[in-house]
């Protein structure tokens, strides 16, 4: 007789350095089934071939998942130059090579052209949602879908190695990056093509890899030294001003109603605690100078 595997309520933020082959959704499947977790979430996905961190969110941590699409990423990228390929990357068929004749001043006055704001067309494998198929699912077909432009910015591109048709670069960006796109875009510029054969992500908005553990570490952990890898449910938003409350506004504001706040300057969306310093979820300013609740947590009973 199979016994159903018993799904538990555990919440947190958990940093894992994601391995090479994974689809965000394979990691994170893998993840919660390691912990055995009710629910489970990931904030952004990696493709397959990177690797790196990659923040998941299990239980009421779900609930503050998005903030992290909208931050901003680092990532060290490994680009081939001298050659394009179908999908940009190392995983797609070559389609032309040319001669690399490239000096590091060539190089370096790009990567400064490249760096600032600048539009960049998302490429066609990605998982962009054309009349609700993503667009790699097109491209597998052979089928192109125009795509507009989109605005971006890459804050810092640096230069760590330069060796024959070998470049390595850390780029710090804002969401929405295709780093595919820009190891493209640089081949170009050099006149020799160029495409992505690794990328590793470095950390998203305030939080770092050093700090992520591999999906082999947290195997040979018992189940109750996995939920200590866990970071506080409300570690993805740290970056949001906190509110500590007194005992009768975080009673009602727990009960869906919005209470008087005094020093509020801004709209929020701010991390409200209780008096005893426990987090109790997001909150906002109304119209009329009142705290209203945003995403409150479910407390387990």
């Amino acid at each position: 007789m199979q016994f159903k595997r018993v799904k538990r309520p555990v919440h947190g933020v958990l940093l894992l350095d994601k391995p090479f082959g994974y689809s965000s959704n394979q990691a994170l499947q893998k993840v919660r089934w390691l912990f055995q977790a009710a629910k489970a979430g990931h904030t952004g996905s990696l493709d397959p071939m990177a690797t790196g961190l990659l923040p998941l969110c299990l239980g009421e941590a779900t609930k503050f998942s998005h903030f992290m699409l909208d931050a901003d990423k680092c990532y060290r990228a490994n680009i081939r130059l001298g050659s394009t390929t179908t999908t940009g990357d190392a995983e797609g068929e070559v389609l032309r090579t040319r001669p690399v004749e490239v000096t590091t001043e060539q190089l370096e006055r790009v990567l400064a052209q490249l760096t600032g704001e600048i539009d960049q067309v998302p490429p066609m494998y990605s998982a962009l949602k054309h009349a609700g198929k993503a667009l790699y699912e097109y491209a597998r077909a052979g089928i192109d879908i125009p795509r507009e432009s989109r605005r971006i910015s890459i804050y810092r591109m640096m230069l760590e190695q330069f060796e024959a048709d070998h470049i390595q670069l850390v780029v710090e960006c804002s969401k929405g990056t295709y780093i595919r796109t820009l190891a493209e875009d640089i081949g170009e510029a050099l006149g020799c093509g160029a495409h992505l054969i690794g990328l590793r992500r470095l950390f998203s908005g305030h939080l770092h890899l050093r700090d992520a553990v591999t999906i082999e570490q947290l195997e040979a952990l018992t189940l109750e030294a996995r939920d200590q890898a866990l970071l506080p449910v409300e570690a993805t938003i740290q970056h949001l001003p906190a509110l500590e409350l007194d005992a009768d506004s975080s009673f009602y504001l727990q009960q869906g109603q919005a209470v008087w706040k005094s020093g509020l300057t801004e709209a929020g969306p701010f991390r409200l605690y209780s008096p005893a310093g426990e987090f109790i979820g997001t909150g906002v300013q109304t119209e009329d100078g009142k705290l209203a609740p945003k995403r409150l947590l479910v407390r387990d009973h």
